[in-house]
């Protein structure tokens, strides 16, 4: 799996590894967040036994990349017969439920070694696979950066018609995820609602390190301007009707890219959030694994350097750039980034932002009453940026959604 230094070169994961297995072993591996609920999403009830069968079969960390690779290797077997009999339905299905399974096997290994490139080629050759099958079109872009390149697919809802341009939504994910969770195969959030989708990887993110390409404190701004500058020559792209959308760390990302393209996004929304400043919660309160894994995303063996690195993480200094208007969704219990950050971000704003947060939930909303009863926090997102690219006046309020799933609002 990792090297023993990797696993050795930070102090508290070597420290609590011995704790990390035993929750794993009474808990299970959703020990932090739904990892297994957020990936298989995308994929639908049918992948429901393959990611519960992970589940129950993972007893500790050293397990999960075994689990998850032997479901996904299950899978594509499985969609290589369904292909050779020709059932191209049930081929590009398990395609991309092989796709995402891979991309989960390649989470626990926080280093670019052979068994994570051999997942991560894995992973790439199923989701080309479902392109090929898919039922709307679908590309695989690689856009230069750098010395290196960044990952994303571009789906749009239909086969365009002669002239045709889509709005379009452009995804950012976090730190544990990547570019495969984004866009569902059936049922998509932004593909149902007419916009384009166009979702990838960051520096640091899901393929990215494997290429040698890491996050900096603000490279995530020239990789948003150089996904834009491919976007606007897309001849089925409005580049007047763009919005961005990013989950967990990408709603750090997510507000970097809003301040780096300014009034040429018609709005960012941003979901799960991590807003502070120097990142001291997730990374020295909550679970080891964010930390090594963001040193693996950084670049760094080294702790003490990489905490230097990571002090400078701020979005203070960028938020009068922001030109565009700002979604904020988070859970009142926020553990991984406090939730008076992004009470402070919003305050601080210079352009109309709604602010939501609800009741009881933690980092990743969907867990209590507020958001079972409220009102689901994926559909309003949509919903908002929808109304972006439509031109609909933002509005500029603070909503607390209570266990009741209530909302409670008040205009800033």
């Amino acid at each position: 799996m990792m090297r023993a230094f990797t696993e050795q070169k930070m102090k508290r994961y070597a420290e609590q590894r011995w704790i990390l297995d035993a929750i794993i072993s009474s808990v299970g591996m959703e020990w932090d967040q739904p990892r297994l609920g957020y990936t298989m999403y995308p994929c639908g009830p049918d992948a429901v036994g393959d990611f519960r069968t992970v589940g129950m079969r993972t007893k500790k960390f050293a397990d999960m990349h075994r689990e998850f690779a032997g479901a996904a290797k299950r899978r594509e077997i499985k969609a290589k017969a369904f292909e050779a009999e020709g059932r191209e339905v049930s081929a590009r299905e398990s395609f991309f439920i092989a796709s995402l399974l891979y991309s989960a096997a390649r989470w626990p290994i926080f280093e670019a070694n052979d068994l994570h490139t051999e997942y991560n080629d894995r992973m790439v050759e199923c989701y080309d696979k479902y392109i090929e099958y898919a039922p709307r079109p679908i590309e695989r872009v690689e856009i230069p950066f750098g010395d290196s390149f960044l990952p994303g697919f571009l789906a749009l809802p239909h086969a365009p018609k002669e002239g045709e341009k889509f709005a379009c939504a452009i995804g950012i994910d976090g730190m544990d995820g990547s570019k495969e969770i984004m866009c569902s195969m059936y049922g998509d959030k932004m593909l149902e609602r007419g916009m384009a989708s166009f979702v990838y990887d960051g520096p640091g993110q899901g393929e990215c390190p494997v290429n040698g390409l890491y996050v900096t404190k603000d490279n995530h701004m020239e990789a948003a301007q150089a996904i834009y500058d491919w976007l606007i020559q897309h001849p089925h792209i409005d580049k007047d009707r763009l919005v961005i959308f990013g989950i967990s760390f990408g709603s750090f990302f997510g507000m970097q890219a809003a301040a780096q393209l300014g009034d040429k996004v018609k709005g960012a929304a941003l979901s799960f959030v991590c807003h502070e400043p120097g990142c001291h919660t997730i990374f020295n309160m909550a679970a080891p694994t964010f930390k090594l894994r963001f040193m693996f995303m950084a670049g760094y063996d080294d702790e003490d350097e990489f905490d230097k690195f990571i002090s400078e993480f701020s979005l203070l200094p960028i938020l009068d750039q922001v030109a565009c208007p700002i979604l904020i969704q988070g859970g009142e219990d926020e553990e991984l980034s406090p939730i008076e950050c992004s009470e402070d971000i919003a305050n601080k704003l210079n352009v109309p932002r709604k602010l939501v947060w609800y009741e009881g939930e933690r980092h990743a909303i969907g867990g209590g009453s507020a958001s079972y009863l409220g009102e689901n926090w994926y559909s309003m997102l949509a919903d908002w940026c929808l109304d972006r690219v439509n031109d609909k006046p933002a509005p500029n309020e603070r909503v607390r959604i209570n266990g009741f799933g209530q909302p409670e609002v008040e205009s800033y």
